[in-house]
Formats: structure tokens, C-alpha cells, sequence
């Protein structure tokens, strides 16, 4: 279960995220502490789950071509998963971003259930279209473009059919 955004909770999770330090420490500590506690728990849980929806997702490296799981923040709509490249409001593009480009396929493991997706990299008329929803769910999106100074990617993740691995 996620914190309301418009909580106190929320807002003083939010205003921590989105702080300068945090987009300096955050991006060497929570995702592998995510990757264990999910690990410890049977994809069942995240950490990060505490301030938003969120997946674990592999790419397959673009150069190394091993799996690199990911705890990303994830926006459920409509049937699909979508992603955003923030890299916490740094300048560069996340690395997972880069392997989905090179190869769309990913396995993700989403509230306890995994399952194979294609991942589409959206244009500017979509994002256009769905970035409300995603900022509805994370406000700070919309400081990590100010911040990063770049036009984030966001990727849609469609479950591939009969995929279901859980």
C-alpha cells in the first residue's frame, strides 16, 4: 500500500526524495536495498512500495547481456505498466533505460505477480496524454525534469501474452 500523496506522511516522504542529497545518496542505496528485500520476501515486498507503486524490472544489459533488475517507480494504467527514466532528477539517462532501448523485453515482477512485458518507449504525443496521470502519482516528476534539465523517458510495459510466470 502506498502513501497518500496529499498526507503528511507523503508530503514529508516527498519533500525527502526530492531533495538534492537525496537524488545523490538514494540512487546507491534504495535500489539495492529494494532488490534484497525483495529478494528476502519472495517478490512480495519493496520498500519502496512505502511511497508509490512500485516493480522490479530486468532488462538484459545492453553490453553485458546479463539481467539487471531494477526497482523502478510504476504507474498501473489502463492494463499497462509505465516507467519513468527520472534517474532521481540526475542529469543522465538511467542505464535501464538504455537496455530497453537496445532490447524491449523485460520480465517484471509487479505486486507479487511476474510476468514477461515489451517495453515501448512512448513519443511525445503520448507521453503528452498520460504524464498527468503519472505526476498525479508522483509529484516530483515534474522537479527531476527541471532538475535533470533533460526530457525524461517513459516507457509503457505491455504484458506479453501467456506470459504469467507466477
Amino acid at each position: 500500500m502506498s502513501i497518500a500523496p496529499d498526507s503528511r506522511t507523503g508530503r514529508a516522504v516527498q519533500a525527502m526524495a526530492g531533495s538534492r542529497w537525496f537524488a545523490r545518496i538514494g540512487p546507491r542505496v534504495a535500489p539495492p536495498l529494494d532488490r534484497f528485500v525483495h529478494r528476502v520476501s519472495g517478490g512480495r515486498l519493496l520498500m519502496s512500495r512505502l511511497m508509490l507503486p512500485c516493480a522490479i524490472v530486468t532488462t538484459t544489459g545492453r553490453r553485458s547481456g546479463t539481467d539487471r533488475p531494477t526497482p523502478l517507480a510504476s504507474v498501473p494504467l489502463d492494463g499497462d505498466l509505465y516507467v519513468v527514466g527520472s534517474n532521481f532528477g540526475r542529469p543522465e539517462h538511467p542505464a535501464w533505460t538504455w537496455n530497453l532501448l537496445a532490447d524491449p523485453r523485460a520480465t517484471v515482477s509487479f505486486e507479487g505477480e511476474q510476468y514477461e512485458a515489451e517495453a515501448v518507449l512512448l513519443d511525445a504525443e503520448s507521453k503528452e496524454r498520460v504524464w498527468p496521470r503519472l505526476v498525479e502519482q508522483w509529484p516530483l516528476f515534474d522537479l527531476y525534469v527541471a532538475r535533470s534539465g533533460r526530457d525524461l523517458r517513459v516507457f509503457r510495459l505491455s504484458r506479453r501474452h501467456g506470459s504469467s510466470t507466477a
